[in-house]
């Protein structure tokens, strides 16, 4: 098959040809139909993964068609349409067997610990577990769209920041996970404030319901103008960038007994972040996590978008060839196709 594989961290990758993958027992190999370029696809390439083992294919937004299924498995068959989150659990740790995969102590992660979807096939362990069908009427960038920023948002929100009709929710960054996050805060009845440095983002945010938007390179004092905006605070913050300031922004915005939720991947130098600990404990603030979002929790998301409420093909910037999933991944030109769709995040 014909894959793009980079050789060493922050080097130029290629497409070269590989060997086709093999479903392993519990697994099965997909035809790649679309594929989605996110900044965790830059970490990794960077060399902030230590699951990464070189060579390696990235990739881990995916939809498409499986064509080859494992001795073991039993609730997919070769024709069927899929995707997967880009956390698949193993089914048998402890957070496996209490429904929390998107956190499974040996997890497998295509793009990570395993090689991705920017390739003809990609080979998926633990599908019984981990695999979901897609709407009939779903096509595949719409469904690759879902597998990191949109199912992400969508757990951050709803299931870890627990968003009430009413309440105002603060999103800091506004690349594909945060825009994901301001249009579900918004179909749950919640009152969004967007904060970027971009206008043309915070536009694009605005369109798809926020009710107020903070341009940060403008804006002296974040939280300040945020609790100025809410009338005390937000309810809930996300930082869906993944910095020390979005991260402190969001903190500090927060009203009494307000839920911060981080979304946003803060790794390398950036990975021990300080964190304001006195206003935490004066306000009885929450700081959570967000990683993911499991297979059998995607229901209520899909149920959601086929009921016209959620719409994530809107948050898709372009759909382009390989030649750009590259551009988007090393900021160079010129690689050959495979013929894959995939899709941008802004």
């Amino acid at each position: 098959m014909r894959a793009l594989v980079y050789e060493a961290f922050g080097t130029r990758p290629a497409v070269q040809t590989v060997p086709d993958p093999v479903p392993t027992p519990g697994g099965v190999v997909v035809e790649v139909g679309a594929s989605g370029v996110c900044r965790s696809d830059w970490h990794g390439w960077m060399g902030h993964d230590p699951d990464i083992r070189l060579p390696h294919v990235p990739g881990h937004e995916l939809a498409g068609t499986v064509v080859a299924v494992g001795a073991q498995v039993t609730a997919f068959r070769v024709g069927e349409r899929v995707t997967v989150p880009f956390v698949a659990g193993c089914g048998r740790c402890a957070p496996c067997r209490a429904g929390d995969q998107q956190v499974c102590h040996a997890q497998f992660q295509p793009g990570f610990t395993h090689w991705g979807s920017f390739a003809q096939f990609v080979a998926l362990d633990h599908a019984d577990q981990n695999l979901v069908r897609l709407p009939g009427d779903m096509d595949f960038a719409t469904a690759a769209s879902l597998g990191c920023r949109f199912s992400t948002a969508f757990r951050a929100v709803s299931q870890q920041g627990r968003v009430r009709g009413g309440e105002w929710v603060a999103v800091h960054g506004c690349g594909g996970v945060g825009l994901s996050a301001i249009q579900i805060a918004r179909s749950l009845g919640a009152r969004v404030i967007a904060v970027d440095i971009d206008d043309a983002k915070l536009a694009l945010a605005a369109h798809l319901g926020a009710e107020l938007t903070l341009n940060a390179t403008r804006t002296p004092d974040v939280p300040a103008a945020i609790a100025d905006l809410s009338g005390g605070g937000a309810h809930l913050s996300l930082d869906a960038l993944g910095h020390p300031q979005t991260l402190m922004n969001s903190v500090l915005c927060l009203r009494t007994r307000g839920r911060h939720v981080q979304v946003g991947l803060l790794l390398a130098d950036h990975s021990r972040p300080a964190v304001p600990m006195d206003r935490v404990i004066g306000r009885e603030l929450e700081l959570l996590g967000s990683h993911g979002m499991a297979a059998h929790t995607y229901p209520q998301m899909l149920g959601m978008i086929e009921r016209g409420l959620l719409n994530p093909a809107a948050l898709i910037g372009q759909r382009i060839g390989l030649d750009g999933a590259a551009d988007a991944l090393t900021g160079m030109n010129a690689f050959t196709g495979t013929g894959v769709t995939v899709i941008d995040h802004f």
